[in-house]
């Protein structure tokens, strides 16, 4: 979200929150082939479903007329709600990373270090779940903290500085 936003704000172009969701997008698929290389089941690394989301801050963006504060809490709150939602529906589809972490594990572990019995929890008690409800609770504040970061830092280190008063003669 802060990512979005802040490439969002800074160009001041709506689309460009959809084009920073399609570079991360990107970037998981290099990272899921990597792992992939080391020897890790294909489906170890879950890609995160970014852009829908990201076009649905875009939309907010465009619809308000390139309204900051509608891009932060319209946009933000569709983001925080529509980001765990799809991920929901999207690891549903994968096998979940924590079982296939205890049953492939590294061969070059030592010994204490392997697990014995996967313990993985229902949705009630996941990270998931957690992420979930955190994603749709926090992205409003991240947002916001994104559009500072564009609005308030940069003014403040472009800003000229300040002329000294001038000493007066006694």
């Amino acid at each position: 979200a802060v990512g979005a936003i802040y490439y969002m704000l800074f160009t001041g172009v709506p689309g460009t929150a959809t084009y920073y969701a399609t570079i991360m997008t990107i970037y998981t698929w290099v990272a899921k082939g990597a792992w992939f290389a080391l020897g890790y089941p294909y489906d170890f690394i879950v890609v995160p479903v970014w852009i829908p989301s990201a076009m649905l801050l875009d939309l907010t963006y465009w619809a308000t007329r390139r309204n900051k504060h509608a891009a932060i809490i319209i946009g933000g709150t569709l983001v925080g709600l529509s980001f765990p939602l799809f991920n929901m529906v999207n690891l549903l589809l994968v096998r979940d990373p924590l079982e296939v972490a205890f049953k492939y594990p590294r061969p070059t572990l030592p010994a204490y270090m392997t697990p014995i019995e996967p313990q993985v929890g229902k949705f009630y008690n996941s990270p998931v779940a957690l992420g979930s409800g955190a994603g749709a609770v926090l992205t409003v504040p991240i947002a916001a903290l994104g559009a500072k970061l564009n609005t308030w830092t940069y003014r403040w280190m472009a800003a000229p500085p300040c002329p000294r008063p001038a000493r007066r003669a006694r």
